[in-house]
């Protein structure tokens, strides 16, 4: 039912609802609000690149309330410890199921964290490895790559995923800090020709997700 009225307010028109995204706050002690310019740029990269009609401001939502099911996409990220209770378990889990969508962002130091609580949501999945062929890599924007935005440990870049019923219903970027690339250009310092191909990604999960 959740992905219906997903798929209509798609089609709703842009006077009467704007598309919203939101970022995932969550318990732990890790910092959830971590690159504050990332998704706002990258909404402002959609809006004029790929025709999106997001709202510009990204809203901030509990792990455990009911209002993450107004938003087709969640965006994570942050460097430290990740814990979801079992209220929020619950939650993830029915909007997951439901039509919802999660990119995660491994921060560099997220990953140890986050891989056992992903397990507390769906314990009988298992992240794999999304091919080069799959359609998030294949939107208006083509990858044969994960874009590499910066070294940490020196290992390549991987998007992960969790299927649910054939369905990709999680994307986690490791090893590639996505989001650092949407960050403004004076807080890393990154070359512009980065940045435009982790704000490309970053597009076609957005894509992906609000055509699926």
């Amino acid at each position: 039912m959740l992905r219906l009225i997903f798929l209509l307010l798609l089609f709703i028109p842009e006077s009467i609802t704007a598309q919203e995204i939101a970022i995932l706050k969550y318990k732990g002690g890790g910092d959830w609000y971590a690159n504050p310019t990332a998704v706002p740029n990258l909404i402002k990269f959609c809006n004029t690149n790929i025709k999106t009609t997001i709202k510009e401001k990204p809203e901030n939502v509990d792990a455990n309330s009911v209002e993450i099911f107004n938003y087709p996409i969640l965006f994570m990220t942050g460097h430290g410890n990740v814990f979801f209770d079992d209220n929020d378990i619950d939650n993830l889990r029915k909007y997951l199921i439901s039509g919802g969508f999660l990119h995660i962002s491994d921060n560099y130091g997220l990953d140890k964290f986050i891989r056992p609580e992903l397990k507390k949501i769906f314990p009988n999945l298992e992240l794999q490895e999304i091919p080069y062929n799959h359609p998030i890599y294949n939107q208006t924007y083509t990858f044969k790559n994960l874009p590499k935005i910066h070294e940490h440990d020196g290992k390549p870049p991987q998007g992960f995923g969790l299927f649910y019923e054939g369905r990709l219903i999680c994307f986690y970027d490791y090893e590639s800090d996505l989001s650092d690339g949407w960050e403004d250009e004076e807080v890393h310092n990154n070359p512009a020709s980065v940045r435009e191909k982790a704000l490309q990604m970053g597009a076609n999960i957005i894509e992906y997700v609000f055509k699926n």
